[in-house]
């Protein structure tokens, strides 16, 4: 992976600098997002120009980029400036466990999920025999009130 800090404005087609509108609007996130970021530590404060005017790189477009492309596969804002650290590539074994961390929170949640919804299948299911049972099922596990056709099926 290239260095982002390696990166130049021409590969982007934009201006050396940027206000921090123009770098929000170029990278589609928010201003808001890029004071979030700076406040996280993700991104630079830009550098004072023109009196009060902040200019930041446009090489920070693709650093962005790069944030939001983790955050899509699961990487929390922490995970993040660690992978940004990181950026040069050459700590392979930290960059790998880091992701086999992440893969396993993910597995996990996938794992709860299925769980989560074989439960509410069968509530569903249930839910359909009005003759059985008199009580909406999903309601009474809702409730507190489960009776033996659903208890099985919500706390599996």
């Amino acid at each position: 992976m290239k260095n982002m800090a390696n990166l130049h404005a021409d590969n982007l087609g934009l201006p050396p600098t940027l206000t921090i509108g123009q770098l929000a609007k170029a990278a589609g996130v928010g201003v808001e997002t890029i004071r979030y970021y700076q406040k996280r530590t993700l991104l630079p404060t830009g550098t004072l120009q023109d009196g009060a005017i902040r200019r930041y790189p446009a090489s920070l477009v693709q650093r962005i980029a790069f944030i939001k492309r983790a955050q899509k596969l699961g990487f929390v804002l922490d995970e993040i400036v660690t992978l940004l650290q990181l950026d040069d590539g050459l700590e392979r074994c930290t960059i790998r466990q880091l992701a086999n961390e992440r893969l396993h929170t993910i597995q996990q949640k996938i794992a709860d999920l299925q769980h989560i919804e074989k439960a509410l299948q069968a509530l569903v299911e249930a839910c359909h025999d009005e003759q059985q049972n008199p009580t909406c099922p999903i309601i009474a596990t809702l409730g507190g009130e489960v009776d033996n056709c659903t208890s099985k099926a919500a706390t599996d």
